[in-house]
């Protein structure tokens, strides 16, 4: 609209990482509409052999979008406090539901943390050295980017689980 102010680059970006847990992205459903009808037992199935399962990639999805927004925060960059990729709990409804409302809730609170960074911070490294598995050695806007193809990559896998379980 005419009196909106102009969307920035970052407002761009914050709205696809957005898309991708519960929005419209560009590849097809959010990760949100695709686990919504995935049961517990479904979610810590391997119906892959050798690939993780659901939930082992939801706790991990969790984890590191956890990690970035605790850098966001000005915390030194490492694995997530969770581990990189955490047990699955006993698999139960109650548990399943947890680990559902925990990724939407780490993602609600990324989303908070990354549109009260002021516009210079974008440009402000993570971490002294490059290593690409910790995602250090980019700028934090650069981290931002990591993370959205971060979760389109997992989301990806567990599209295909999805299909594997019908």
């Amino acid at each position: 609209m005419s009196g909106d102010p102009p969307r920035t680059v970052a407002d761009e970006l914050l709205a696809q990482i957005e898309a991708t847990q519960q929005g419209d992205p560009w590849y097809g459903g959010s990760r949100a509409a695709m686990l919504d009808s995935i049961t517990a037992q479904q979610a810590a199935s391997h119906p892959i052999p050798n690939a993780h399962s659901i939930w082992e990639l939801v706790l991990h999805m969790t984890a590191w979008t956890n990690e970035v927004r605790r850098r966001l925060g000005g915390a030194e960059p490492g694995e997530p406090a969770e581990g990189d990729w955490p047990p699955v709990p006993r698999p139960n409804a109650a548990a399943w539901y947890k680990s559902l409302q925990d990724l939407e809730d780490a993602h609600t609170a990324l989303l908070a943390a990354a549109r009260e960074l002021p516009a210079e911070r974008w440009l402000e490294p993570v971490g002294r050295h490059r290593d690409a598995p910790l995602g250090t050695g980019v700028t934090i806007g650069a981290m931002l980017v990591g993370l959205a193809q971060h979760d389109a990559y997992h989301t990806g896998q567990v599209a295909l689980l999805c299909k594997a379980l019908e």
